[in-house]
């Protein structure tokens, strides 16, 4: 089951001495959530942010925030991000020895829980959890930075994870994070996702507000 499409732009490439009026912007632009991406500098080789900025991003949009943990150890975060205003908790599976224990305590703080695959990763991570996810989320890049091109094979692997979901966890939506550009969304939405990560594209584009819309309108075949 498809849902509706989401578009979460990533703050990872917003103007951080700006960043109310950075999501103000998007959400004036139509953004359906917030995507934060969390990294510690040992699971991804980069460093980013913590719950302070998803506690700024929450005062500063009525939109829900989308908080994409790439870090060790997670369960250490989940009621720190529930307590700044996360909607959304997407761990990775490598980074814990017990991924449903998280996903079960992500729920149990009010939040939606998801598991992130990175390119390399077997959906079978997924397969033996489906039942406890509200969010599969697909790594078309290899995590650690922006402005990534997109993994071809990713394709396949999101056709692969729509089956999987249909199977198992109806609900769950399925995200995609990684060169999510005009060129590569129609691809990525006809194969099964139906939410979408979009950073550079977006806060790297003239008219960030307007490229929102047309990366909706790229999902669809001009008729």
């Amino acid at each position: 089951m498809k849902h509706d499409i989401v578009l979460a732009p990533s703050v990872l490439s917003a103007d951080l001495a700006q960043l109310g009026d950075q999501v103000a912007m998007i959400e004036a632009g139509g953004a359906d959530w917030v995507h934060v991406d969390v990294m510690d500098g040992h699971f991804v080789p980069n460093l980013t942010f913590g719950a302070g900025v998803v506690d700024a991003v929450k005062r500063s949009t009525s939109l829900p925030v989308d908080v994409h943990l790439m870090v060790e150890r997670p369960e250490f975060y989940i009621s720190p991000f529930a307590d700044a205003g996360a909607d959304v908790f997407t761990l990775h599976p490598e980074t814990t020895a017990h991924v449903q224990r998280q996903l079960e305590q992500v729920r149990a703080c009010g939040m939606r829980a998801g598991l992130a695959l990175n390119p390399g990763t077997p959906l079978a991570y997924a397969e033996a959890v489906a039942a406890d996810l509200d969010l599969l989320l697909i790594m078309s890049v290899n995590p650690g930075f922006a402005a990534q091109g997109y993994v071809p094979a990713s394709t396949e692997k999101i056709r692969k994870a729509r089956h999987l979901l249909d199977v198992h966890a109806g609900r769950a939506r399925l995200q995609v994070d990684g060169g999510i550009t005009r060129a590569t969304i129609r691809e990525a939405y006809e194969a099964g996702a139906d939410t979408f990560v979009a950073g550079s594209a977006i806060f790297g584009a003239s008219d960030p507000k307007a490229e929102i819309g047309e990366l909706r309108n790229h999902c669809f075949p001009v008729v």
